[in-house]
């Protein structure tokens, strides 16, 4: 259980610091029916993939009930909705009709519509192994910029990029099921490729607030001995670096360029085009220490014996239903980290994703969970980062990749049979935070 949350109110947050919730499309939207397959529908069909055997085609049906959904928006009292836009569902005719409605609704609502162009439900047929995909994202890009672009105000190109590639094509664990280990670093270049076609097609169509959605977290080593700092430090590169170095210093770390493909200082300066806010999505730390000679079972995935690390638990902290470590002060880490890394080559950060899964209504371990990060981003403005806004993660219970159903990360419950929405406790929580940052 995490420990009962402070009973002072969470420190004011300058005027103007934006706050809001974030879902994205393949998780919540449903109506497969009426799109493309995407490579999470070819991967939720075989056998074994996902742990409850479910898939997304209904989902929580967010493409016909999005009126319901935005007046629980509205109720909460947010400022902006991060979601996404499924790039399967822009491919056939009329595809944009449906985020016309959304965003009109939200407008409506006095809610700023933040899109993210791609969470990781890409078309079948494309291949982030191939460049040309790369090139093709930035014509997606300016089709819906094109739609959407009068209204949509704050973009987002890619949502974690380090997942889709370390999940999806290392370990085989998400769509699209690749087992390649180190070769699935050209996946991660043309992503980001795929980022810098995608802000200059977003700029061409007179977009100002352009950004990403990274993931990142502190790297602990498991001890101060040469061959565990070694292999925190490697890790680091993998999971925090070679996703930041490119877009904020214009250069990948040492010794990764040379694996990856083709002009890569070419691309390079694609890459970096300037943006105007990072984005984080931060959940917790990982303790690193040298490789330990056997597979290791960490957060339901199990990572290979022939990776230069292990990774550790992190003990004497509280865990969530996922099993991931409670740590509020490593948001403030991080932060401070990234401050102290890039200098003011990093652009104003927004959370763009923060949240936990917990069982149940009366979700106090949610709330508790919350109000520390919360605490913890307010630390980090006080130490001098420049932070603009919170989102959390996430407005509804949602089909979670390869978990399916059985794990719930919204403020909002929803029954799966029924579809009826029920907010919890920590949606009427956050509801009054943001009431008393007004």
């Amino acid at each position: 259980m995490i420990r009962p949350m402070a009973t002072n109110p969470i420190p004011q947050f300058p005027a103007g610091f934006l706050w809001g919730v974030s879902t994205s499309a393949h998780q919540i939207e449903g109506a497969a029916d009426l799109r493309a397959p995407s490579v999470w529908d070819a991967f939720t069909a075989e056998p074994g993939r996902v742990k409850d055997g479910s898939t997304a085609a209904v989902a929580c049906d967010h493409y016909h009930r999005y009126r319901e959904d935005v007046a629980l928006l509205a109720d909460l009292g947010v400022d902006a909705y991060r979601f996404s836009v499924s790039w399967p569902r822009v491919d056939p005719p009329g595809g944009l009709d449906f985020y016309d409605r959304l965003v009109d609704e939200l407008c409506a609502a006095g809610i700023r519509p933040v899109a993210t162009l791609f969470h990781w439900d890409l078309p079948v047929g494309l291949d982030w192994l191939r460049r040309e995909t790369a090139e093709r994202f930035a014509q997606y890009t300016a089709a819906v910029a094109a739609r959407l672009g009068d209204r949509v105000g704050t973009w987002l190109t890619l949502n974690e990029p380090a997942e889709h590639t370390l999940l999806g094509h290392a370990l085989g664990a998400h769509a699209p099921g690749r087992q390649l280990l180190f070769d699935a670093l050209p996946a991660a270049h043309h992503q980001l490729l795929g980022h810098g076609l995608a802000v200059r097609a977003l700029r061409a169509a007179g977009a100002t607030d352009i950004g990403i959605a990274n993931s990142h977290g502190p790297t602990w080593p498991a001890s101060h001995a040469a061959e565990d700092l070694e292999a925190a430090a490697f890790y680091d590169i993998l999971l925090n670096r070679l996703f930041a170095d490119p877009l904020l210093l214009g250069r990948y770390p040492e010794g990764i360029d040379a694996l990856m493909p083709g002009d890569v200082e070419a691309d390079l300066k694609v890459i970096a085009e300037p943006i105007d806010r990072y984005g984080v999505n931060y959940y917790a730390p990982t303790r690193v220490g040298a490789p330990q000679g056997d597979e290791i079972e960490f957060g339901g995935l199990t990572l290979p014996a022939e990776l230069p690390f292990s990774v550790r638990e992190i003990e004497d902290r509280p865990v969530t239903d996922f099993g991931w470590p409670v740590v509020p002060e490593g948001l403030t880490e991080l932060l401070t980290g990234l401050r102290d890394r890039y200098g003011d080559r990093l652009p104003p950060v927004v959370i763009t994703e923060n949240g936990c899964s917990y069982p149940g209504l009366d979700d106090q371990d949610r709330i508790g969970y919350l109000d520390g990060h919360i605490r913890a981003l307010h630390d980090a403005l006080a130490a001098g980062v420049d932070v603009r806004g919170y989102f959390v993660w996430s407005l509804l219970d949602n089909f979670e990749w390869a978990e399916g159903y059985a794990r719930r990360f919204g403020l909002v419950h929803v029954d799966f049979a029924t579809l009826e929405r029920t907010p919890k406790a920590s949606y009427g929580w956050f509801r009054e935070v943001l009431r008393a940052q007004r």
